[in-house]
């Protein structure tokens, strides 16, 4: 959903507006507020801020599968490490 002018609105406008602005929202609009003419908060609606967190945690996990993946894609090629050996190096590297 793209942001146009009248979706930008100032703390002062917003304050008198409040509930108005609620509505818009609940009806699927997003605004920003802004203050000085600096945006600093956008006003969404509940439903949407859950599904934004949502595709978040979607994003991570298909980026942890990945990594997993690439892992074992290591082990399969055979470049493994001995655990106790790599942080033992890590140690040595460190304290240098």
């Amino acid at each position: 959903m793209a942001i146009s002018a009248s979706d930008v609105i100032p703390l002062s406008q917003a304050r008198a507006n409040f509930s108005e602005l609620a509505d818009e929202v609940r009806g699927g609009a997003e605004k920003i507020i802004t203050k000085n003419g600096e945006a600093i908060i956008a006003l969404i609606d509940a439903k949407r801020l859950d599904y934004y967190h949502q595709l978040e945690r979607e994003r991570i996990h298909l980026l942890l599968i990945d990594e997993a993946s690439k892992g074992l894609d290591d082990v399969a090629a055979g470049r493994v490490q001995d655990a106790r050996a790599a942080l033992t190096a890590m140690k040595k590297r460190r304290a240098a």
